[in-house]
Protein backbone atom coordinates (compact mmCIF):
# COMPACT_ATOMS: atom_id res chain seq x y z
CA UNK A 1 0.00 0.00 0.00
CA UNK A 2 1.52 3.39 -1.06
CA UNK A 3 1.86 5.99 1.75
CA UNK A 4 -0.75 9.06 2.25
CA UNK A 5 0.60 11.71 -0.50
CA UNK A 6 -1.70 14.25 0.93
CA UNK A 7 -0.53 13.91 4.45
CA UNK A 8 2.92 14.44 3.24
CA UNK A 9 1.99 17.06 1.27
CA UNK A 10 0.07 19.26 4.46
CA UNK A 11 3.62 18.14 6.96
CA UNK A 12 5.66 20.28 3.63
CA UNK A 13 3.26 23.19 4.10
CA UNK A 14 4.10 23.26 7.87
CA UNK A 15 7.95 22.61 7.15
CA UNK A 16 8.34 25.20 4.79
CA UNK A 17 12.22 25.30 3.25
CA UNK A 18 14.29 25.47 6.56
CA UNK A 19 18.04 24.14 4.97
CA UNK A 20 18.40 21.98 7.30
CA UNK A 21 15.72 19.86 6.30
CA UNK A 22 15.87 16.65 4.16
CA UNK A 23 13.08 14.50 2.68
CA UNK A 24 13.82 10.81 1.92
CA UNK A 25 11.82 8.11 1.02
CA UNK A 26 12.20 5.32 3.60
CA UNK A 27 9.84 2.25 5.09
CA UNK A 28 7.10 2.28 2.12
CA UNK A 29 6.73 6.02 3.05
CA UNK A 30 8.09 9.36 3.07
CA UNK A 31 10.76 10.72 6.21
CA UNK A 32 11.52 13.95 7.06
CA UNK A 33 14.68 14.53 8.48
CA UNK A 34 16.41 17.82 10.36
CA UNK A 35 19.82 18.07 10.52
CA UNK A 36 20.06 14.26 9.49
CA UNK A 37 17.60 13.21 12.34
CA UNK A 38 14.11 12.10 11.27
CA UNK A 39 11.24 14.49 13.02
CA UNK A 40 8.19 12.58 11.33
CA UNK A 41 7.54 10.66 8.61
CA UNK A 42 4.40 9.25 7.04
CA UNK A 43 3.74 5.14 6.89
CA UNK A 44 0.29 3.59 4.79
CA UNK A 45 -2.02 6.23 6.45
CA UNK A 46 -0.05 7.09 9.68
CA UNK A 47 1.94 9.75 10.47
CA UNK A 48 5.43 8.46 12.36
CA UNK A 49 6.40 11.27 15.16
CA UNK A 50 9.67 11.16 17.18
CA UNK A 51 9.23 12.28 20.45
CA UNK A 52 12.28 11.14 23.00
CA UNK A 53 12.14 9.38 25.74
CA UNK A 54 11.43 11.92 27.76
CA UNK A 55 7.95 12.24 26.04
CA UNK A 56 7.22 9.04 24.99
CA UNK A 57 4.16 8.28 27.54
CA UNK A 58 2.65 11.14 27.14
CA UNK A 59 2.63 10.75 23.57
CA UNK A 60 1.15 7.43 23.69
CA UNK A 61 -1.94 8.34 26.25
CA UNK A 62 -2.92 10.56 23.59
CA UNK A 63 -5.95 9.25 21.58
CA UNK A 64 -5.01 7.43 18.14
CA UNK A 65 -1.50 6.82 18.91
CA UNK A 66 0.15 3.34 18.95
CA UNK A 67 3.85 2.16 19.63
CA UNK A 68 5.82 2.23 16.54
CA UNK A 69 6.62 -1.30 15.44
CA UNK A 70 7.42 -2.16 11.73
CA UNK A 71 9.37 -5.24 12.37
CA UNK A 72 8.61 -6.88 15.67
CA UNK A 73 10.77 -4.76 17.39
CA UNK A 74 9.25 -1.94 18.95
CA UNK A 75 10.77 1.89 18.85
CA UNK A 76 10.90 3.31 22.15
CA UNK A 77 10.56 7.31 21.58
CA UNK A 78 8.41 6.92 18.18
CA UNK A 79 4.90 7.11 17.78
CA UNK A 80 2.43 6.17 15.10
CA UNK A 81 -0.46 8.48 15.00
CA UNK A 82 -3.74 6.71 12.88
CA UNK A 83 -5.55 9.35 10.93
CA UNK A 84 -8.01 10.58 13.29
CA UNK A 85 -5.31 12.06 15.57
CA UNK A 86 -3.83 14.04 12.67
CA UNK A 87 -6.78 14.56 10.75
CA UNK A 88 -7.41 18.38 12.01
CA UNK A 89 -4.77 21.30 10.75
CA UNK A 90 -3.77 22.16 14.65
CA UNK A 91 -3.35 18.32 15.80
CA UNK A 92 -0.77 17.36 12.79
CA UNK A 93 0.78 20.73 13.48
CA UNK A 94 0.77 19.91 17.33
CA UNK A 95 2.35 16.38 16.32
CA UNK A 96 4.83 18.03 13.19
CA UNK A 97 6.28 20.60 15.86
CA UNK A 98 6.85 18.35 18.35
CA UNK A 99 8.71 15.98 15.94
CA UNK A 100 11.18 18.79 14.92
CA UNK A 101 11.93 20.04 17.98
CA UNK A 102 13.29 16.84 19.18
CA UNK A 103 14.94 16.37 16.04
CA UNK A 104 16.62 20.13 16.61
CA UNK A 105 17.19 19.18 20.30
CA UNK A 106 19.56 16.29 19.45
CA UNK A 107 23.19 16.66 17.55
CA UNK A 108 23.18 16.65 13.96
CA UNK A 109 24.44 13.79 12.58
CA UNK A 110 27.33 13.79 9.70
CA UNK A 111 26.84 14.00 6.03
Amino acid sequence: MPYDEMLAVRIRAFLGPPPELEEKKMFGGVGFLVNGNMACGVHKNDLIVRVGAANYAEALSRPYTRVFDMTGRPMAGWVMVEPEGWAAQADLKNWVEQGLAFARSIHAKEK
